[in-house]
């Protein structure tokens, strides 16, 4: 099923992406300034800082773009499974990618490293996803403290959501029902003892 995208859709997804690569650009920019005045140990610290944001600003780049961006084809650089561990490392969540999953074809597990930066959302302070392949489809149990999807981005996850409703913090949700919707899927959010489920059931 195809659905015609909203061009709000796109400006809200290029907006959270640059949201979310301004800050690591921005330490970068700060560091050279501060390596730039000082020699000393100073300078030695925003070395520390350029290095640490230069990464953080690269691991953000190529998951968003394996997961927001892929067109198909074979994989070129790191494996998803990597990226996602990459990714969440910075956000203190252990992300369990799982084996099964990392067998499946490349646009099934850009639907999956999708759905994992919507889930990541849900724990603000960190905990462990684990991604697994069960016979209803891709499923990522989630648990951590204060964890959980708020109703906007349910809704977005369920593209019950209007494009006029969506903001850049739900944005993402939506384009995963998309990705899942493309691919004959629904998502399905659920509680769980302690965090919640996101599955990608089929329609």
């Amino acid at each position: 099923m195809r659905r015609a995208i909203d061009l709000r859709v796109l400006e809200l997804l290029a907006a959270r992406l640059c949201h979310d690569l301004i800050g690591p650009v921005t330490a970068i920019a700060n560091g050279i300034e501060l390596m730039a005045d000082d020699d000393g140990e100073f300078g030695r610290d925003a070395l520390t800082l350029v290095a640490d944001s230069s990464r953080q600003g690269g691991r953000r780049l190529q998951f968003y773009r394996f997961a927001w961006g892929f067109g198909g084809g074979g994989l070129t650089g790191a494996a998803p499974h990597a990226l996602a561990a990459d990714f969440f490392s910075d956000a203190a969540i252990d992300c369990d990618y799982g084996a099964a999953v990392r067998e499946l074809p490349p646009a099934e597990q850009k639907l999956a490293c999708a759905m994992l930066a919507v889930a990541g959302e849900g724990l603000p302070r960190g905990g462990r996803m684990m991604l697994s392949l069960v016979a209803g489809g891709l499923q990522i149990d989630a648990v951590g403290a204060g964890g959980g999807l708020s109703p906007e981005a349910v809704a977005a996850l369920a593209l019950s959501a209007s494009p006029a409703a969506l903001t850049t913090r739900t944005v993402a949700a939506y384009v995963a029902g998309l990705l899942a919707e493309a691919r004959g899927r629904r998502l399905v959010v659920e509680a769980l003892a302690g965090g919640f489920r996101v599955l990608a059931a089929p329609l």
